[in-house]
């Protein structure tokens, strides 16, 4: 069974997953789903038709936003906003209020053991791929390679990350992919050059 705080607003058309935690002030809509031992924090907001795999944490005050799709594994730090909207606006040209058939939702896919660092910012139309980082602080308005490590705004690769968080070193490079090992478990990569072109 779910444990679900007292003051948490769950729909009781959301789909929570055996053994997930949703803490104080939570808010989940409609047609969400979560699955197995997920945590979900205080004052997470959960928008309609989320979908989030198993045994994720959402931290405290994150917002994530219709459109979105996070897979298993996934981490995704405090204040973190994963948005669905390219161009906001409160009105529509001739200044009546938009509704939802006034704009295209936009999607974001953030994929397996993914983390995404405090208080960024995840801008619609990209992919998070498998065990990437995003730093604290960070705007994402492109996709991500695996296992990149990106910083800053707009956010852009720095380097490379292992399954178990610790940097990549680079051990050899050929002209499709750069070999790269972990000092601390020395698990072993190949990354596609491709993955490279926007390291700056």
């Amino acid at each position: 069974m779910p444990r679900i705080h007292e003051t948490a607003d769950v729909s009781p058309h959301a789909q929570i997953g055996e053994g997930t935690a949703i803490w104080h002030q939570a808010q989940v809509r409609e047609g969400v789903s979560i699955g197995d031992e997920c945590i979900i924090g205080k004052g997470v907001y959960i928008d309609f038709d989320v979908k989030i795999g198993s045994r994720v944490k959402i931290q405290n005050y994150a917002c994530v936003y219709h459109g979105t799709t996070i897979e298993d594994g996934v981490f995704v730090g405090p204040h973190v906003c994963i948005t669905n909207d390219k161009y906001p606006r409160a009105i529509t040209p001739d200044g009546a209020l938009k509704g939802p058939a006034d704009w295209e939702v936009g999607h974001v896919l953030v994929q397996y053991g993914a983390s995404l660092g405090a208080g960024a910012v995840v801008l619609p139309g990209v992919v998070i791929g498998r065990f990437a980082m995003v730093g604290a602080g960070s705007v994402v308005t492109a996709d991500v390679p695996d296992h990149a490590l990106v910083v800053g705004n707009p956010a852009t690769v720095r380097g490379f990350i292992c399954r178990c968080g610790k940097r990549l070193t680079t051990v050899a490079e050929q002209p499709e992919s750069v070999q790269m090992i972990c000092q601390s478990c020395h698990e072993e990569y190949a990354i596609p050059a491709a993955a490279l072109v926007r390291k700056r």
